[in-house]
């Protein structure tokens, strides 16, 4: 197959839109706090049949791999990720799936979420860049002790000082391991 060079200019030109779309953030937040559409539809794709897995987090890597963290109370298991690999067999047309468990730097998408790890360290990046209580300095990225989870928002006591976050503007938080 052969290409022109200005052909090729276009493709570049693609690649470059798309590396824009490519690093927006990975979650559309919503009233209740940050959730995709996708992880939305595997909740109520598991409820039936898994009623006491949560989906911790659901997101697209890279176009074709979806990842999948879920938790249940007495642990995950490798039964459990297969039991909801097949469940969610139907994605597999689409995606690569990937099912585990969240691990020690667990993703924080939920307001309850922040509220059942309250006084445990936490990193939250936001959209925009935001100053601490008493800063000037601004930064995307915060870390620190959780505490304070309300229905808006989440306050950390960071090493600058404490910084309430709307769930509105997180892009992306999970648990530090201490």
């Amino acid at each position: 197959m052969l290409f022109s060079v200005n052909s090729f200019r276009a493709r570049v030109g693609d690649w470059l839109s798309y590396r824009k779309w490519a690093v927006s953030p990975l979650f559309l937040f919503q009233e209740e706090g940050p959730m995709t559409s996708l992880q939305t539809d595997i909740e109520q794709q598991l409820s039936p049949c898994e009623p006491e897995v949560e989906v911790v987090l659901a997101e697209v890597v890279g176009g074709q791999t979806l990842r999948v963290f879920i938790d249940h109370p007495d642990g995950v298991t490798l039964a459990l990720c297969e039991r909801v690999t097949r469940e969610l067999s139907a994605l597999c047309e689409r995606y690569t799936l990937e099912v585990s468990s969240p691990g020690v730097e667990r993703p924080l998408t939920k307001p309850d979420h922040f509220r059942r790890f309250m006084g445990r360290r936490a990193r939250v990046r936001t959209c925009e860049p935001r100053a601490q209580v008493g800063s000037a300095i601004s930064s995307r990225s915060f870390t620190g002790e959780l505490v304070g989870a309300t229905e808006r928002e989440v306050t950390l006591a960071a090493d600058g000082g404490v910084i309430a976050i709307p769930y509105s503007q997180i892009r992306r938080s999970n648990l530090v391991e201490e």
